[in-house]
């Protein structure tokens, strides 16, 4: 009894594991993640500066009149 209880089991267990093998394979593809760039936060400074530069000139101008 035990004989043909091993050489079931034996049988079971090796075509079991074939059973399941192999099939179709469904490969799905995955969209790429959106990229999306965020501003600056020191995105401000730069036209801020500018702008104090130009009032500076403005303001401070030439006060150059010859020698008069």
């Amino acid at each position: 009894m035990k004989r043909i209880a091993a050489s079931v089991l034996a049988l079971t267990s090796a075509f079991s594991s074939t059973a399941f093998a192999g099939g179709p394979v469904m490969v799905e593809e995955e969209g790429q993640p959106e990229v999306v760039a965020e501003s600056p936060r020191s995105g401000w400074i730069v036209p801020v500066v500018v702008g104090l530069v130009l009032v500076c000139a403005i303001a401070c101008g030439n006060d150059d009149n010859n020698g008069e």
